[in-house]
């Protein structure tokens, strides 16, 4: 028994947390800092103010997560966001192809809960900060309403990636609302006051059949005539949750202070849309359905942007600029919505593309004014059109997880942000990134510890690509078609396809490139074939007069013509992809992008795949073959395919393909480090949607590693993940190490993307 005496107040229990990092904020940025920086080596502090993790991918607001990859949708090729974030889309595919939200909370919270670096407080807001002078914060100040304790949390280094940047705001950093005007950075998509500055809040619903007929009885905040919502005609029985990102309101209002103001208009919205639904008669469909949840918080898009060095704007993304101090990308479209939201005469967002990556500078993740301040999420220091690519939570992840490695170095070193900025120290940066799995374009890790780098390699086989065999579907071309193949400097190899026409046709073959190397949009077109084609089944040969004056992807494009079919392959190999030439209003994709004024983009055609099932390739015979595809690859740098596959790939009649390294002296290897090929080109949309799949069919599921006496040192039976660290309870000593692939997840030769070993 508790009892105690009468007294004038109390103070509620008080508990201090001292580490090298605080981050405030458990959204997949915050989330991904932490992890970074803790699996680095730093004592970590996350503090999320609600009970669950992940911010607007979470169970209460239920968004999926996006990035550069934009629902498959533009033409960034194997664009999909490496390290942690990487982990967490292919452990939710494996655990949770569904896309039940409740299922990916408990991804997110297991990622987190198993670094013994870090420690997290859930239900905890911060409220007050501390300073030691006018440039520096010392501390901070939370409560967490659920166990009546407040924190003082304490550390050299702090992050904020709360959204409305909560430490940042109170710190006195430098912050902007709203949108720059169209002189400031040149920006010629810069919105007019009419259209508006600010992105809306969302609340999404859920929708249940319970096979009987379900009455609906709205509150009495419903809103009433659904034709105050102009594009109420888009309505329809079976959309739900993020796929109504649109129901979007609050940007005429303060997106921080009347937060609570427009989540109830939210709420008035999608009642009454309920309601409209249920009740109209107009979706006889409905009957059955019952109304299963409704967002109790809304999902916010925009607020305070807050100044670093550098304010990245339109010109970085459009233009694909490259920065000295490159730690992360972007590649979702520049996607800006109308101020008034759903009561909007305008069309719901305004997305213009770029034509491939676009790299995000460290120089904007850091305050200017608070010296020990990073930044993190969609509060990073950009421009407001900027703002409406980088906002997304696939590059706001891969932002934080850059945040979270400048950190631990930082503590390691002693140092402030802006002092990681300095070009040595961005390079150690930069390749400390690069080992995790964070791709930076135009970057490669150059690793001197890395052994694999001084080893001689030696493979069972390597891949010629002399064709894709005709064992997949005959498909009619009602829409153009083209097959990407990794290209060498020098002659194209002639091709030969096969077809059916109809009747007498004419079909035209174009060979393209892309007017970047490291980029996947078909804008340059180097030569074509008008083939005249007779009924019925033949093979037609492809012979352009074209030089590659430098790797890259070509693109033999098969346009439009429904009166022949064009025989596909069901063979996938990794770096080798169909594209078409096809619509995703999605993501405002029309087949070409042409915006009918100077607004700062450029016109280009679409080029995307197709999700599995489908995507087979085009089958082919190819002469000479293609032979990127060597065991040295694997110690290239690069993860993923860029402009070439950057890949290992067995031959597909090697029954055991083996790679194996060799010393001339013994080594005592205590980790080992493998990527396989986890299929980036795949966005792995976190809820909602439903993939075929649970593994990435490329990637590798059993292998063994074997010393030079070759006895086994390690097994693994059942991988799913791109990444796998082995780290040897004692040293192996050993002058040679070797990978056995001995099986793959899906219908693809073995293939490794990288080896690195570290001796003791």
């Amino acid at each position: 028994m508790i009892r105690e005496q009468a007294t004038d107040k109390r103070a509620l229990k008080t508990v201090r947390h001292e580490a090298d990092l605080i981050v405030v904020g458990g959204g997949l940025s915050g989330l991904c800092c932490a992890v970074t920086a803790a699996r680095a080596g730093s004592r970590v502090v996350l503090v999320q103010d609600r009970p669950v993790l992940g911010g607007n991918s979470s169970s209460e607001v239920r968004l999926w997560v996006l990035g550069a990859t934009s629902h498959m949708g533009n033409n960034n090729r194997w664009a999909r966001e490496g390290g942690v974030i990487d982990e967490i889309l292919i452990e939710n595919l494996y655990r949770n192809p569904e896309g039940n939200p409740l299922i990916f909370d408990t991804i997110l919270l297991e990622k987190v809960i198993s670094e013994p670096n870090i420690a997290l407080l859930l239900n905890t807001a911060v409220y007050e900060v501390e300073k030691s002078d006018a440039e520096t914060l010392s501390g901070l100040k939370a409560i967490c309403s659920q166990n009546s304790t407040m924190y003082e949390l304490v550390a050299p280094l702090f992050c904020d990636a709360s959204g409305d940047g909560i430490v940042a705001f109170q710190a006195g950093a430098a912050f902007r609302m709203g949108a720059e005007s169209q002189e400031e950075f040149g920006e010629k998509f810069a919105p007019t006051a009419e259209y508006g500055e600010l992105l809306g809040h969302s609340i999404y619903f859920y929708t249940k059949d319970t096979g009987r007929p379900v009455r609906f009885v709205p509150p009495a905040y419903a809103l009433q005539d659904i034709t105050k919502i102009p594009r109420y005609r888009r309505f329809n029985a079976k959309e739900q949750g993020c796929q109504l990102w649109w129901l979007e309101y609050g940007g005429r209002l303060d997106t921080v202070h009347d937060t609570e103001t427009i989540k109830w208009e939210l709420w008035k919205v999608v009642y009454g849309v309920w309601n409209y639904i249920k009740n109209s008669g107009q979706f006889p469909e409905a009957e059955t359905l019952t109304l299963e949840w409704v967002g109790q918080i809304p999902g916010k898009r925009e607020s305070r942007r807050f100044e670093g060095d550098y304010i990245l704007h339109q010109q970085d993304i459009v233009e694909q600029r490259t920065h000295p101090d490159a730690v992360a990308f972007g590649g979702w479209s520049i996607d800006l919505h109308p101020a008034d939201g759903v009561f909007s005469e305008k069309p719901g967002c305004n997305q213009w593309h770029s034509k491939g990556l676009y790299q995000i500078p460290y120089r904007s993740l850091y305050s200017r004014n608070i010296s020990n301040l990073f930044l993190a999420g969609r509060i990073i220091s950009a421009s407001h059109v900027a703002f409406g690519s980088s906002r997304v939570m696939g590059t706001s992840a891969h932002v934080g997880q850059a945040v979270g490695m400048a950190a631990a170095l930082c503590s390691k070193d002693g140092l402030m942000p802006r002092a990681y900025g300095e070009s040595t120290r961005i390079a150690i940066l930069q390749q400390e990134l690069l080992k995790t799995g964070q791709h930076i374009p135009g970057l490669h890790l150059h690793d001197p510890a890395d052994l694999a780098q001084q080893a001689t390699l030696t493979a069972s086989s390597e891949l010629r690509l002399t064709e894709l065999p005709l064992d997949g579907p005959l498909r009619p071309i009602t829409e153009s078609a083209a097959q990407m193949l990794p290209l060498t400097k020098g002659p194209v190899p002639r091709l030969t396809a096969w077809v059916v026409a109809d009747a007498d046709t004419m079909l035209t073959v174009e060979f393209r490139r892309s007017s970047r190397p490291d980029n996947h949009t078909p804008d340059v077109t180097l030569a074509m074939l008008d083939i005249p084609l007779s009924k019925g089944k033949q093979e037609i040969e492809l012979a352009f007069d074209v030089v590659m004056d430098q790797p890259a992807y070509g693109f033999y494009c098969f346009l439009k013509n429904e009166h022949v079919r064009l025989q596909y392959s069901d063979l996938r190999i990794t770096g080798v992809l169909s594209v078409f030439n096809r619509i995703n209003p999605a993501v405002s994709n029309y087949g070409k992008q042409e915006p009918s004024e100077d607004i700062g983009v450029d016109t280009f055609e679409f080029w995307c795949p197709e999700r599995r099932p489908k995507g087979q390739n085009i089958a082919l015979r190819i002469e000479p073959g293609i032979q990127l595809f060597s065991s040295d690859n694997v110690r290239n740098g690069i993860q993923r395919p860029v402009s070439q596959p950057n890949a290992w790939v067995a031959d597909l009649t090697d029954p055991n393909p083996t790679l194996t390294l060799r010393w001339p002296e013994k080594k005592r290897l205590s980790r080992v480090e493998l990527f396989f090929d986890a299929d980036y080109d795949h966005p792995l949309e976190s809820v909602l949607m439903t993939h075929p799949e649970t593994v990435v069919p490329f990637c590798v599921k059993e292998y063994i590693l074997c010393n030079d006496r070759q006895e086994r040192i390690f097994h693994q039976t059942d991988n799913h993940q791109g990444r796998n660290t082995i780290r040897f309870e004692q040293p192996v000593e050993t002058s040679s190490l070797t990978i056995h692939l001995q099986s793959v997840n899906g219908n693809a030769p073995a293939a490794l993307m990288e080896i690195r070993c570290y001796g003791e």
